[in-house]
């Protein structure tokens, strides 16, 4: 693909991943990504704002072949699949510099090799002047790396937003034609890569807003040509209160905890509270994580495995614990066979999540009456709660 002109003298270059279904080995892509870099050619200068993950190098090579001089490579984020592909830029280029933030450039020196006198290191504001077109640069710490900042484009009001307002869609659409689907992407993105940062971020969303932004170009999926909508998304997802939703991730071996879960489930809506279950044998972690964008209560399902938490829930409350989620209460639910700390174990994985632990709900072998009664009452609880809170 060809490189593709946003407005005057302002391209998008960059990559279309359309098979990539695992980002850090970790995250699920199941759209695919994009990795957008951005050529900005002034009267005097030109720049060009990140690079292209290196296994789609070849791509920005072609787009590059008519350039004939790059002077400035802004670095926005260290990480290889924005700025991986910066030495080989710079072969090409002979004499450009690479402009970013000072804690970025020790993380370039140590993850690409790149020497120190081609880097120019930039303060919070500090503008750069292209001749006809001036970059102001944005430090945003824990956007989601530490050295990470944003790029403001004055004339053109143009914020190059490095990982801010991402989405993982592999799209031939510059700009965002099904605002649906981009919205589900940016709050699955969201939720994987920003959730645990949201005290941070709110610092940055405040530095942002009273930028006259016309379009945001982020460094993943699609241009918003119209910003206001994903602005006001982020805002509710970082800055506005839980849900009436409670998530309930569980694994079940041999049916107990799945009765348990759905008798759980059934007492929950019967209160008015709203329940998203997941079954982790089959789950997307992806959306498992943006459920917990919104939840106000956090339900664990799990069997006794070996004295304690069967892998699967374990790893549930781990993936809870890191990210961070605003949830404001907690309780475990399921059964076991001779004994155990199940509870306990599980407990003891989610430090950082600041909640209320309702009385846990486990019982031996399968669920009886005293434990359904136990589950109605619980979910009871839960709903008052929620209502006391007023999430809605």
């Amino acid at each position: 693909m060809q490189k593709r002109k946003i407005t005057e003298k302002v391209y998008w270059l960059g990559a279309v991943d359309w098979d990539r279904r695992l980002f850090d080995s970790l995250i699920p892509l199941p759209d695919g990504t994009t990795y957008n870099a951005y050529l900005i050619a002034g009267r005097d200068k030109t720049a060009l704002l990140d690079t292209v993950d290196p296994a789609m190098v070849d791509s920005l090579m072609a787009q590059l072949e008519g350039v004939p001089k790059i002077d400035f490579i802004v670095s926005q984020h260290a990480e290889q699949d924005h700025s991986g592909t910066i030495p080989l830029v710079l072969q090409k280029y002979h004499g450009a510099k690479v402009v970013c933030t000072p804690k970025a450039k020790g993380m370039l020196v140590d993850l690409l090799k790149l020497p120190e006198d081609l880097i120019v290191t930039v303060a919070d504001g500090e503008t750069l002047s292209l001749g006809d077109k001036t970059l102001r640069f944005i430090h945003t710490p824990w956007v989601h790396w530490p050295e990470t900042m944003v790029t403001y484009l004055e004339e053109d009001r143009i914020l190059f937003s490095c990982d801010f307002y991402g989405s993982h869609i592999a799209t031939t659409d510059l700009f965002v034609t099904d605002q649906g689907r981009v919205h589900e992407a940016a709050k699955r993105y969201f939720a994987e890569i920003m959730m645990p940062f949201r005290n941070v971020i709110e610092k940055n969303i405040e530095k942002l807003k009273d930028l006259p932004i016309q379009t945001i170009a982020p460094s993943h999926g699609q241009i918003y040509d119209r910003p206001s909508w994903i602005l006001a998304a982020y805002r509710e997802w970082v800055l506005g209160p839980p849900r009436n939703l409670v998530v309930l991730p569980y694994v079940s071996m041999h049916a107990s905890t799945r009765q348990m879960v759905d008798h759980l489930l059934a007492a929950l809506v019967d209160n008015g509270v709203r329940v998203e279950p997941f079954n982790l044998v089959v789950t997307d972690i992806g959306k498992l994580a943006m459920a917990l964008v919104d939840a106000a209560t956090l339900v664990v399902g799990t069997p006794t495995v070996l004295a304690g938490p069967h892998p699967l829930a374990a790893y549930a409350a781990f993936l809870a614990n890191a990210l961070r989620p605003r949830v404001k209460f907690l309780s475990i639910v399921g059964s076991y066979g001779w004994g155990g700390r199940t509870v306990e174990t599980l407990a003891g994985m989610i430090p950082n999540l600041k909640v209320e632990v309702l009385t846990p709900v486990v019982c031996k072998g399968l669920p009886q009456a005293e434990t359904l009664a136990a589950l109605r009452a619980l979910a009871a609880t839960i709903a008052a709660k929620h209502r006391e809170q007023g999430f809605v």
